[in-house]
């Protein structure tokens, strides 16, 4: 079901805070999943891992993890040798969509480097049994958890009971774990801005779906409120919409922002799986890309190259987010008592074939308005004036 989001200042203020894999039981994953390609143009540097304080750093690669492990740094050979992974499937049907399989495999790689299983639980809430099977049995040693909610019961479980885990994703218990995750707000806010360097003023935003919104998860409204802030900043009228993760609803939602707003001339998408649905809309109302309409968002790149023209955006490293999650939990186990280290990675937007300039939609701009020659008093009643010396 796709809707306009009743009131984007507001809903933005909120303070930031299963196809094919089988779910917690014993069954464990094995190690794949690639990144996202590389090549595309991207604006300014490479993109690069924001730390605490700000300054850049690289996560460790593989060898390196192998090195530490043949090191002995690694926890106890007593353990489990098993991480879990809490990851609820956000997919229509309650099933894991493609960019979760992705980070799926990203964790269970980078667990691989360190000579650990992974064991994966769907819960959403720290009441679902596969979490407390996971967690009062003991059958990990550690938890990375995700899809991270504003307010979560299983973050706070994990911290009440100091069981060892991380969070891929943060919320308002941020300082109390360690944790990865890519700055929402700031990315929609560049979305937004370059837009409006191309010369764009209707500028549309299609956000996650509303059950995902409404359930309070962390990116959707960090996202909604760093596209709201640059309207704001850029004078602009804010409109947002909610849609689910399918084709059609991704049409659905077009067919919308064009019936609200005709002059609408881009839009900036969080909802990947929706992106082809969007182009669909798009060429349904006669709106070529990007001659007649920009669209740019935040998506994986397998996303973002799978339509044509290819879209503009700024990319989730997920083999990244997943590789750095395991860095922290090992850490975690390693170091106890250490404090907590918090990673917020800044992908740049790689500028690939989906936006262009701003050309207005006919009709849509304000007729110009001439002068009333009738209202000119008549010329031949003003004296004459001595000739110019030039």
């Amino acid at each position: 079901m796709t809707r306009p989001t009743q009131n984007p200042s507001a809903a933005g203020a909120a303070p930031p805070t299963r196809a094919g894999v089988p779910a917690e039981g014993g069954t464990r994953a094995g190690a794949g999943a690639g990144g996202a390609k590389e090549g595309a143009t991207r604006v300014g540097a490479r993109a690069g891992v924001a730390e605490e304080g700000g300054a850049r750093t690289g996560a460790k690669t593989p060898t390196e993890h192998s090195a530490r492990t043949r090191a002995g740094t690694t926890p106890a050979e007593s353990g489990t040798r098993t991480l879990g992974l809490v990851y609820p499937p956000a997919g229509r049907h309650h099933d894991y969509t493609g960019g979760q399989l992705t980070f799926i495999g990203g964790v269970a790689e980078a667990a691989t480097a360190y000579d650990y299983d992974l064991l994966l639980s769907p819960a959403d809430r720290a009441s679902d049994p596969s979490f407390r099977r996971m967690i009062d049995g003991r059958r990990v040693d550690g938890v990375i958890v995700m899809e991270i909610l504003l307010e979560d019961d299983r973050v706070e479980h994990l911290a009440r009971t100091g069981f060892p885990f991380v969070t891929i994703g943060r919320n308002s218990r941020a300082e109390e774990t360690g944790w990865v995750d890519l700055d929402f707000a700031g990315l929609a806010r560049g979305c937004v801005y370059h837009l409006a360097d191309l010369g764009h003023r209707r500028i549309a935003f299609v956000n996650r779906s509303e059950d995902l919104f409404q359930s309070g998860y962390g990116f959707a409204h960090l996202g909604l409120e760093g596209y709201t802030k640059a309207m704001a900043e850029q004078v602009l009228t804010p409109r947002a919409y909610l849609c689910d993760d399918d084709v059609a609803a991704g049409e659905a939602v077009l067919e919308q922002i064009l019936l609200d707003d005709p002059a609408t001339t881009s839009l900036v998408t969080m909802n990947e799986a929706a992106l082809v649905g969007l182009y669909r809309g798009l060429t349904r109302h006669g709106r070529a890309v990007p001659r007649d309409f920009s669209v740019v968002g935040v998506a994986a790149g397998r996303w973002a190259e799978q339509v044509d023209p290819q879209l503009t955006a700024a990319e989730i490293p997920a083999k990244e987010m997943s590789r750095v999650a395991v860095d922290l939990m090992m850490r975690r186990l390693t170091s106890p008592d250490s404090p907590p280290r918090h990673v917020l990675l800044k992908p740049l937007i790689s500028l690939r074939a989906s936006t262009g300039p701003c050309r207005p939609v006919p009709g849509s701009e304000p007729d110009r308005e001439f002068p009333d020659i009738d209202a000119f008093p008549d010329l031949d009643a003003f004296p004459d004036l001595p000739d110019s010396d030039f």
